[in-house]
């Protein structure tokens, strides 16, 4: 039996100072729709499987059990007091692809992957702690942040259309590739399909599974084209990840040594760039619980940027110890939580608290991963997966990108350090943006700026901005 809050109170709990442990059935209701969407969706997480195959050298199995490790993490969220449905740091794959991709294959390549997580982790903890996160984000230039979101999205579709690299890209899956990513550009961003799916409740939740029903129709149209195989199914029930060759062979608990101090100092820059990509999310975070808050008075959504920092700083910490892992650890999955919002919106009846909806789902996506059918049906797709992930995070990054940019200096700044970003690495795009920003800047401060040149967009206030930005990146895992 759940304890109850008083209306218009906050989520029952067990305080622990900045954090609150919350038990599902005994501090919130567990959903049990949202439950059964995560088993569905698990398959999203998966996608991140021929990145570490590929790019690292993992085996499926110690990948999976890698994929396992974060998604298991991804609970502490909501248990620890954090309403919201974590997901990976999506728009900075990319980057810290190319980033590892620098360093000699095997023990040095995992070694630098192993510096930069933690890093991170330890970075994203002391902003939380010290609550300096949004002043250390202000003192970025616009077109520092245009550059680095910009060089993501060119980043995304060159290791997508670039053969070779040993991962499977376009080239592998031509048709089903067109086929699947046409129809997630269309859900995602069409404006008519916008028009008719408010006419429409089946299609209105069409459009909150994200890229969900592109990879539905890859099982079918990846073996019609003959690209991939249908899926295939054993007796077997439950997965099978390789835990002890992950710790024995990828860690540094096993036959990884300690990375140098030089790989730490030389994965700063792809810090700050994931940062920068990291601060995007926890803003859509709030932006997203303060919107559905104004329907539910009954309940005092707690959500705080700090908390959440010191969560998805440890996930990555600990997963640079037991797991390093390309996708890293986000604050937010944007399209499943606006899927959450949604449902929360339809009052107690619907959904008694948003923690019991995010909590739920997510595991829903945790008990996926441990089951066998699932994975053999979307196993021949994770390569699709991947490609059609890919490519609409280059679509969002490039859009939010440019919107970030506040004048066509800004804009042309942000174009320049991007591409340079995306072809040479984090350090080169970063101090290209910042000697960029120093020559045409220089001796004028950034309102004086702004004020002199015509904004790109009209609706190009900072208040107006974020709003399309956040609409936007509802589509980002």
């Amino acid at each position: 039996m759940s304890i109850k809050r008083k209306y218009g109170g906050i989520q029952p709990g067990i305080p622990l100072g900045p954090l609150t442990l919350r038990i599902p059935f005994v501090h919130y209701r567990f959903e049990w729709a949202d439950y059964i969407q995560g088993l569905l969706m698990c398959t999203v997480c998966l996608a991140i499987i021929p990145v570490l195959t590929s790019k690292l050298g993992m085996s499926f199995e110690v990948a999976l059990a890698i994929v396992i490790l974060n998604g298991t993490l991804y609970l502490t969220h909501v248990t620890f007091g954090d309403p919201v449905v974590p997901g990976w740091v999506t728009p900075a794959i990319p980057l810290l692809i190319a980033y590892c991709m620098t360093f000699d294959a095997g023990v040095e390549r995992m070694q630098s992957l192993i510096a930069f997580e933690m890093t991170f982790g330890f970075f994203c903890i002391f902003l939380g702690v010290t609550g300096l996160a949004k002043k250390f984000i202000s003192l970025i230039p616009n077109a520092v942040q245009a550059a680095i979101l910009m060089g993501a999205g060119f980043a995304a579709v060159i290791l997508i259309f670039q053969p070779g690299e040993g991962l499977k890209s376009f080239d592998s899956y031509p048709w089903t590739t067109i086929i699947c990513i046409g129809l997630a550009y269309y859900l995602l961003f069409s404006d008519h399909f916008k028009k008719i799916r408010k006419k429409n409740k089946a299609l209105w939740y069409l459009s909150n599974l994200g890229m969900m029903p592109a990879l539905a129709l890859a099982v079918f149209v990846g073996p019609l084209t003959g690209e991939i195989p249908w899926p295939t199914y054993d007796a077997h029930i439950f997965t099978s990840p390789d835990f002890g060759s992950l710790i024995r062979d990828w860690t540094m608990l096993g036959s990884i040594p300690v990375p140098p101090l030089k790989m730490f100092l030389t994965g700063l820059p792809m810090v700050i760039s994931a940062y920068i990509v990291v601060f995007g999310d926890v803003i859509q975070s709030q932006a997203l619980l303060e919107d559905a808050q104004k329907y539910r008075p009954d309940e005092n959504v707690d959500y705080n940027p700090n908390r959440s920092h010191i969560i998805f700083g440890t996930r990555n910490l600990i997963m640079s110890v037991f797991g390093p892992d390309i996708s890293m650890c986000g604050p937010l999955w944007a399209a499943m939580q606006v899927v959450i919002c949604e449902r929360y919106k339809h009052g107690p009846e619907a959904m008694e608290s948003v923690n019991g909806g995010a909590g739920s789902f997510r595991f829903g996506t945790w008990t996926g991963y441990f089951l066998a059918p699932i994975l053999a049906t979307v196993k021949p797709i994770l390569g699709v997966g991947l490609i059609s992930t890919m490519l609409i995070q280059g679509y969002v990054s490039v859009r939010v990108g440019v919107l970030k940019a506040r004048s066509f200096n800004d804009l042309g700044i942000a174009g320049v350090a991007g591409a340079i970003l995306a072809t040479r690495g984090a350090a080169w795009g970063l101090g290209a943006a910042l000697l960029l920003c120093a020559l045409i800047y220089i001796g004028t401060s950034r309102e004086h700026a702004y004020m002199e040149e015509e904004p790109i967009f009209p609706f190009n206030h900072p208040d107006k901005l974020e709003a399309e930005i956040r609409e936007l990146m509802k589509d980002d895992q």
